[in-house]
């Protein structure tokens, strides 16, 4: 199947991400998405964004903080890691990063070039801390998480 890039605005990120992501709301906001169609219609975005974690938003590493893509379209995952990542590089970026679920191979981010470099602690409350108070606003999952780069 052939499937061809596409510019797409915010609000048509967060509105397919917010439709059909398995597990989590779109961001508020990033630094540039993709999407990708396959001649007929959007079947796949993924949002690139400052580092959710301060100690990798160091001015030269962005963080893959969505990606989406509809059931039945191979290679489309692949395909969007390996543009977020050529578009990263371009703008002078040093580093690409992402999370996924430790229950997730990670077969697209290993096919497009990706490495793993670590694994995160569960935070079953989220990101609330005593010194910290949060209220979860956000649905996303707790568990354990594998770290991704690419350079």
């Amino acid at each position: 199947m052939k499937y061809e890039l596409q510019p797409l605005s915010l609000k048509e990120a967060q509105t397919f991400i917010n439709e059909n992501h398995r597990h989590n709301v779109a961001p508020i906001r990033d630094k540039f998405r993709i999407g990708l169609n396959d001649g007929e219609k959007v079947i796949g975005v993924i949002m690139v964004g400052r580092p959710i974690a301060r100690h990798n938003d160091d001015g030269w590493t962005l963080e893959v903080t969505r990606c989406c893509v509809l059931e039945g379209y191979k290679d489309a995952n692949s395909m969007l890691y390996a543009a977020a990542w050529r578009a990263t590089r371009n703008m002078g970026y040093k580093r690409l990063i992402t999370y996924t679920l430790i229950t997730e191979p990670g077969t697209s981010l290993v096919a497009a070039g990706w490495k793993v470099i670590g694994q995160t602690k569960a935070r079953p409350k989220g990101w609330d801390t005593p010194s910290r108070p949060r209220v979860m606003a956000e649905k996303y999952p707790t568990e354990q998480k594998t770290i991704w780069e690419i350079r």
